[in-house]
C-alpha cells in the first residue's frame, strides 16, 4: 500500500470517533507494524491534522475538529461516478482499478445523502469491454509511457496485412473504437492504428525519444487536437 493511501485511511478511520482508536488496531487494519503507525500519525500531526493521543493509549481527532468533506456539487459527483464507469468499461484493467480506488476514497468522506444521490445516476457503461478485457489497452498504454518502439502486424479495413515499426504517442477513444496515435517508420509520418486490427505486436527493445517534429504535440497539431482537451 502506498504511504499516501495509508495516511488517508488513518484519517478516515479516526473521523467521527468518540473514543480513541488503538494503534494496534490501526496496524492490523493497514497490515503494517506499530512503528509504522506511530511514524505516520506523528507525520500527520506535524502537517497540521488535529490528531490527539499517544502510543499505548490510542488516537482520535481533537474534539470539535474534523476534516471537512470534499466539497462537490451533486452534478460534479455524478460526473465522477459516470466517468469511473466509462473508465472501468473501456480503459483497460490498470486505469479501471485506479478509477475505482479513487472513487472509493471520495465516497469515504462524503455525506451519505450526496454519495447515494451520485450513485443513483442512470448513465451506465458496459463492464469489461473486449479491448479492456484482452489487456491490449493496458499494454499499449505501458508502451506509450515507456517510449517503447513497437512492431505491429497490422490489418487494414480490407484485411490486408503489413508490418510496421511505430513510436506510440497516445490512445484515443471514439465511442466505438480505440485508436493508437503513433509515428510510423514505414510511412515516415503520423498514423492512427486501431487496436482491434492489430493481429499481434511486440516491443523491439528500442526506446525512442520524442522530438518537436515527431512527438505528441506535433501529432495533435496534425490531427487538430489538444493534449489537455478533448481529441
Amino acid at each position: 500500500m502506498r504511504r499516501a493511501d495509508r495516511l488517508f485511511l488513518i484519517i478516515h478511520a479516526l473521523r467521527g470517533r468518540r473514543t480513541a482508536l488503538p494503534a494496534r488496531r490501526l496496524a492490523e487494519t493497514l497490515s503494517v507494524s506499530l512503528r509504522t503507525v506511530y511514524r505516520d500519525v506523528a507525520d500527520l500531526q506535524l502537517s497540521g491534522v488535529p490528531i490527539e493521543g499517544e502510543a499505548g493509549i490510542g488516537y482520535m481527532l481533537r474534539k470539535g475538529a474534523d476534516i471537512p468533506p470534499l466539497m462537490f456539487t451533486a452534478e460534479e459527483l455524478e460526473a465522477l461516478v459516470v466517468g469511473t464507469r466509462f473508465v472501468r468499461a473501456f480503459a483497460g484493467e490498470r486505469l479501471a482499478g485506479g478509477a475505482q480506488a479513487a472513487l472509493l476514497k471520495i465516497e469515504a468522506v462524503l455525506p451519505p445523502e450526496l454519495r447515494e444521490r451520485a450513485l443513483r445516476s442512470r448513465i451506465f457503461a458496459p463492464t469489461r469491454w473486449y479491448e479492456g478485457k484482452s489487456g491490449m489497452i493496458d499494454t499499449l498504454h505501458e508502451a506509450i509511457a515507456g517510449h517503447r518502439v513497437l512492431k505491429l502486424d497490422y490489418r487494414d479495413g480490407e484485411q490486408r496485412s503489413s508490418l510496421r515499426e511505430v513510436e506510440p504517442l497516445c490512445l484515443a477513444f471514439w465511442g466505438g473504437a480505440w485508436t493508437l496515435g503513433a509515428w510510423c517508420r514505414l510511412r515516415s509520418d503520423f498514423r492512427n492504428f486501431r487496436p482491434d486490427r492489430i493481429a499481434s505486436f511486440e516491443p523491439t527493445g528500442e526506446i525512442f525519444v520524442e522530438t518537436n517534429e515527431r512527438g505528441l504535440n506535433a501529432y495533435l497539431g496534425r490531427v487538430g487536437g489538444e493534449s489537455d482537451g478533448i481529441f
